[in-house]
């Protein structure tokens, strides 16, 4: 079995990290490259920097935060937030970018899944789904409203048919409310397609992040209970390794 990873999810508003619940309420946590600087001391697997408003305002993360906080991380880094082309792409890999986030163009043009995994290889390509739960059910959503006309686990596997490389499920319902992951949800999409999947949204405690870690997911997304408890990332593979899932 993959040793499952612990990767701290850091929210953006273009120059600061954000504390969101359900990716409305905000409250500024200041600089990304003293978060990234902290993380780094803290011997976690990977960093995911996501700005969360870029697709909105039409613009693209800024390239400059983002070479600022790569020169000095020591762990892969993920980047996304308003990638619209293979330039934005190969700009950001140029800047210091291991990995990329696409989302909304992803449910724009499907196509530019495809057309970056050939550029640039599928381990580069991460594909980001903002999901909401609602009656029980679990929806795509984008840009402050539910996609009812989409079904959720048929573009998961679209998603991988076209080529990405990994998923990212970033469960908005339970954003920032550090109430407990949606195992049922981890659990569907992770059985559902072979490529690695992240699971974010909503993780309570160390234990909480294991027991999401018990599904076939290959790594848990964290990002309240890192910047509000006393709870890090090492806790977390403890935590897993308690219940006999290997972890890095």
């Amino acid at each position: 079995m993959l040793r499952k990873r612990v990767i701290p999810i850091v929210l953006l508003d273009g120059f600061s990290v954000l504390k969101t619940v359900k990716f409305d309420v905000r409250r500024n946590l200041g600089s990304p490259v003293t978060v990234m600087r902290t993380y780094n001391t803290r011997n976690v697997d990977e960093l995911v920097l996501l700005d969360i408003d870029a697709s909105k305002q039409n613009r693209a993360i800024d390239k400059f935060t983002i070479q600022e906080i790569a020169q000095d991380c020591f762990m892969p880094l993920t980047v996304g937030g308003g990638i619209r082309s293979n330039d934005d792409i190969r700009e950001l890999l140029k800047r210091g970018a291991d990995k990329v986030a696409i989302n909304t163009q992803a449910l724009l043009k499907p196509a530019f899944i495809t057309e970056a995994a050939e550029e640039f290889g599928a381990q580069c390509i991460v594909v980001s789904i903002d999901v909401v739960e609602e009656d029980d059910k679990f929806y795509v959503y984008s840009n402050g409203t539910i996609q009812t006309e989409l079904n959720l686990l048929t573009w998961i596997k679209q998603v991988e048919a076209l080529g990405a490389g990994e998923i990212l499920i970033n469960n908005v319902t339970r954003d920032g409310s550090m109430e407990g992951a949606n195992v049922e949800l981890a659990d569907i999409v992770s059985k559902l397609v072979s490529i690695p999947v992240i699971y974010v949204g909503g993780v309570s405690s160390p234990e909480d992040a294991a027991a999401i870690a018990e599904t076939n997911v290959s790594a848990v997304g964290i990002a309240s209970i890192f910047h509000f408890t006393d709870a890090t990332p090492n806790d977390c593979r403890m935590a897993m390794k308690n219940k006999g899932i290997p972890a890095r």
